[in-house]
């Protein structure tokens, strides 16, 4: 089996796992809600903001972070938001777990990445 077919291997059974079938069924409930889906949308769009920010080592706009934190506490007092927001962090735990045993098979020391 060569390298392609066993990453196409362990795509499907992560689509197969817990994590993922939770995920995607809280997903598909948080967002059936169109301020839900509003809500979502904008945190992740400021999040990702924050984090190229973050990696060009520059600080986010104090009207952007703040926005942020205020969608974050909107969607924290929202059962289905906060469930799906839950398990796309266990599901991204689980990517980021494979990335790294795939990494430290290629060599590469990702702490050493995220260091000053």
């Amino acid at each position: 089996m060569n390298v392609y077919d066993q990453a196409h291997a362990l795509a499907r059974s992560m689509q197969e796992s817990e994590e993922y079938r939770e995920y995607a069924r809280l997903k598909e409930l948080a967002y059936a809600d169109t301020t839900n889906k509003a809500l979502l949308d904008e945190y992740k769009r400021l999040q990702f903001r924050m984090q190229a920010h973050l990696a060009a080592g520059q600080n986010m706009e104090e009207e952007e972070l703040r926005r942020m934190q205020q969608i974050a506490g909107l969607l924290q007092f929202n059962q289905d938001a906060s469930a799906f927001l839950l398990a796309e962090f266990r599901f991204q735990k689980m990517l980021a777990d494979v990335y790294k045993i795939l990494a430290d098979v290629a060599g590469i020391d990702l702490d050493a990445l995220t260091q000053n």
